[in-house]
């Protein structure tokens, strides 16, 4: 869980997200959650949610599923060497290299202009969802919904569920997209905040789609360098670039592991 100057700067790094003084109260079970919705508008409105992101949050259903996972996470609590052969590091670094090599020219243009190098990005495309091998099937509005209204971690992901709405406005996403329990979205899993405030249209046609790899890999290298990346500097655990790591996934195991699989996915 989260501390209060965590919770703190995640405010502050979210404040084009800012939700008003008089905040809707949250709740620990599916009860209050239409009664939730209703105050939670007026916030929304006021962030300035039109009507589209409007209409999905009172279509948002609460999502017993994420609250379960949110509960649960277990992996993050492993060992490194666990982690990494539950996650399939072996495999992640293998595929990580072919994918490499078959598109050398993409990966040499993002490192070119964001700084990161292949190994970063293809590490954390393969830890999240094994090469966009499988994005998610939970509906990302209610389960950010829900995480925003469910007590444990409401102020974190307050923001995040105003960028669900507002990426609604704006056609990035429906009330339909798919996916993590958590609301993370697209080929390397974006939070929605960070999806409104990092996405890049790589391809050129006229949206940000993350669940576009183009679009999606060079969001994670825009993220990643907007919050610090040092081009040329090291990744490794005490090295300049690994705090920046550690601004994607919170978990140190997790940390470790990108940082390890990168280094070899770049050889």
């Amino acid at each position: 869980m989260k501390n209060l100057k965590s919770i703190a700067l995640s405010l502050v790094a979210c404040a084009a997200f800012a939700a008003p003084a008089y905040a809707a109260p949250c709740g620990n079970n599916a009860g209050g959650f239409a009664n939730w919705k209703v105050a939670f508008a007026a916030e929304a409105k006021a962030a300035g949610v039109r009507d589209r992101g409007l209409q999905a949050l009172a279509n948002a259903q609460y999502a017993s599923g994420t609250i379960q996972a949110d509960r649960n996470q277990k992996s993050f609590k492993y060992s490194l060497d666990k982690f990494m052969q539950v996650r399939g590091a072996n495999t992640i670094v293998s595929q990580g290299r072919k994918r490499k090599a078959r598109n050398p020219g993409f990966y040499q243009t993002l490192q070119q202009q964001y700084g990161v190098p292949a190994g970063v990005l293809l590490a954390i495309h393969g830890m999240e969802t094994g090469f966009g091998g499988f994005m998610g099937n939970s509906s990302v509005v209610s389960a950010i919904t829900t995480l925003a209204y469910d007590c444990r971690r409401s102020a974190f992901f307050v923001p995040h569920a105003i960028g669900a709405l507002k990426l609604v406005d704006q056609g990035s996403i429906t009330i339909n997209t798919k996916g993590a329990k958590h609301g993370e979205l697209g080929h390397t899993q974006f939070l929605p905040g960070n999806a409104l405030q990092y996405g890049v249209d790589a391809n050129g046609d006229g949206r940000v789609d993350l669940y576009n790899q183009a679009d999606a890999m060079a969001s994670t290298a825009n993220f990643l360098r907007r919050k610090g990346w040092k081009p040329g500097a090291g990744y490794q655990e005490g090295q300049p670039n690994f705090r920046v790591i550690k601004q994607w996934n919170a978990a140190g195991v997790y940390q470790k592991a990108i940082a390890i699989m990168a280094a070899q996915i770049d050889g």
